[in-house]
């Protein structure tokens, strides 16, 4: 008899349920994982749970492993940490990170998952995605060795490129959010917090993970002439507004969209950018990033109300694996 999973599946807006499906059959090329953690991507996801995905991107916004199609029922997630029960040799029995959804167990192919080192935690693990979208953010941002930064918006995505840009020689580096309470993980990532009243201006550099328009207005304030802001945002349906007819031409702005499905390094692929948002997470100071923790059968009531964590992990039936 299949052995059985259950996994999560977003059925309407603002409604899901967990389901309980057979695993399939695992051929040669392929491991059977078991999760042990997984972690709610607070902005996509939640588009996905309003159903605000556009038409236009229903097929460039599938998760790598999602069931379903948009906007419902779907199955969507994509940080999640395992160990592999069934699978070759090299890979049995390993602690590994794979871009899907919210699962009990499941089977992908070999390749789809990538070995946690071991200084890295499964409990932390789960920042791999976020991590890796900052890493590409970063090499689409190019910074320069003494540059002004600004950070402007500190949820997961935000604070892991403060981080990230914050450790670039000489610069000086501002993590810039509304909620006060954002400082303390600033603090304990090594980055500078302010508001955006009080921001440091003449920036050659601005990141914007705010989701809001009003941040990304901020950004283009904080901007010196010649200046760029690199927009991680996505806004799903909504159309966003900006005050191009002001200081943005005479200041010579520019606008630089950043987006993790196109790795932003010419010689480096996915699996070499995932590699390096794990190395990264060796660092401890990655933790401050997690400040929810769910068991995995809360899931619905969950996502129904308010997520107020940077990142809100989900923990599964406790298990035993090897690094």
């Amino acid at each position: 008899m299949a052995e059985a999973t259950r996994a999560l599946w977003v059925t309407a807006e603002g409604e899901c349920e967990i389901r309980r499906a057979a695993l399939p059959e695992r051929s040669p090329d392929q491991v059977q994982v078991r999760t042990l953690h997984s972690a709610i991507s607070r902005g996509t996801e939640s588009l996905v749970l309003r159903g605000r995905i556009p038409e236009s991107q229903h097929q460039r916004m599938r998760a790598p492993f999602q069931e379903g199609e948009f906007p419902w029922p779907v199955k969507y997630g994509y940080l999640n940490v395992g160990v592999v029960e069934r699978g070759p040799a090299e890979l049995t029995g390993r602690t590994v990170f794979c871009l899907y959804p919210h699962q009990t167990r499941y089977v992908v192919p070999a390749d789809a998952v990538t070995v946690l080192p071991p200084q890295v935690p499964p409990e932390r693990a789960v920042l791999a995605g976020t991590v890796e979208t900052a890493v590409n953010a970063a090499w689409d941002a190019a910074p320069l060795v003494g540059d002004r930064i600004a950070v402007v918006g500190g949820g997961m995505v935000g604070c892991a490129v403060a981080a990230i840009l914050a450790r670039v020689p000489g610069v000086r580096a501002q993590l810039v959010d509304v909620d006060p309470a954002r400082e303390m993980t600033a603090r304990v990532l090594g980055v500078d917090f302010t508001t955006p009243d009080r921001a440091h201006e003449q920036c050659d550099l601005v990141v914007h993970a705010s989701g809001h328009r009003q941040g990304l207005v901020r950004s283009l304030e904080l901007l010196a002439p010649e200046g760029r802001v690199v927009e991680l945002s996505w806004y799903g349906d909504a159309e966003v507004g900006l005050p191009l007819g002001e200081f943005f031409h005479s200041r010579r702005l520019t606008i630089r969209s950043s987006q993790v499905g196109v790795v932003a390094h010419p010689r480096r692929s996915h699996a070499e950018r995932m590699s390096l948002a794990l190395d990264l997470l060796a660092d401890p100071a990655f933790d401050a990033l997690i400040t929810g923790a769910s068991p995995f059968d809360d899931l619905p009531e969950l996502l129904s109300g308010e997520l107020p964590a940077l990142c809100h992990r989900i923990d599964y039936r406790a298990g035993h694996a090897r690094p």
